[in-house]
């Protein structure tokens, strides 16, 4: 499975570039890509972003201006593998065990798209996505519709496939994982956004889930219960 960092975004309402924000002695595209290094993963960055090359091959956009979708749009184009991780730049309390966990669920389900949902939303800039929804994808660009779910679910519609949009909380009140208790779940898919939310990320001692041991989280059906949520 390859995996891709999505960094193309324009920082808007941070007032600054989120990838390159020091957090804990590293930028977060820097935390991002050890994390996936640590799952044993050859991590790519999304978007055209050539000052971020030091940190690793940056995948430019084939669609300028089209947000994530572009990104994504980009790298399964470029991608050797059926399957492909994709996670935000943004995202620094994401545990390398919930991305290991995910990988191996779509690699079982083979499902063109595994989309955690936390809440009532999906959030589909984390998420593993098959070659298959290229196609779709870059028609949906074309036709300048750069919303991602709307695209990745017409591209899956269109190949009669079915979406695997799976729900955190209960995955893991259920016990069908054992994910770590720190960070808190809430945290797991918080952006940072905004220079007050970047000031309370510095803060926490536990916001930024490094890599697990030896590169392989462990699983089992005998999870951890009473998972804090907040």
């Amino acid at each position: 499975m390859n995996a891709f960092v999505l960094a193309g975004g324009q920082s808007t309402r941070m007032g600054r570039d989120k990838a390159l924000l020091v957090v804990h002695g590293r930028t977060l595209v820097e935390h991002m890509v050890e994390k996936l290094h640590g799952l044993g993963l050859t991590a790519r960055i999304c978007g055209s972003r050539p000052d971020l090359a030091q940190f690793a091959e940056v995948v430019a956009d084939n669609f300028a201006q089209c947000g994530p979708l572009a990104g994504i749009e980009a790298a399964l184009a470029v991608s050797d593998s059926e399957m492909n991780l994709f996670v935000p730049v943004d995202l620094p309390g994401l545990p390398a065990e919930f991305l290991h966990w995910l990988m191996a669920r779509a690699e079982t389900s083979q499902a063109v798209a595994t989309i955690p949902r936390f809440g009532d939303r999906l959030q589909p800039l984390c998420a593993v996505y098959s070659r298959r929804l290229l196609g779709g994808i870059r028609d949906a660009l074309s036709a300048g519709r750069r919303k991602v779910m709307d695209a990745v679910g017409g591209s899956a519609s269109a190949l009669g496939e079915p979406l695997d949009g799976f729900d955190v909380e209960s995955v893991a009140a259920s016990g069908q994982a054992e994910w770590p208790m720190e960070p808190r779940l809430a945290e797991w898919l918080r952006n940072v956004n905004t220079r007050g939310e970047y000031e309370a990320l510095c803060l926490r001692p536990f916001a930024i889930a490094g890599p697990a041991r030896g590169g392989v989280p462990a699983t089992s059906s005998g999870a951890k219960s009473g998972y804090p949520l907040s």
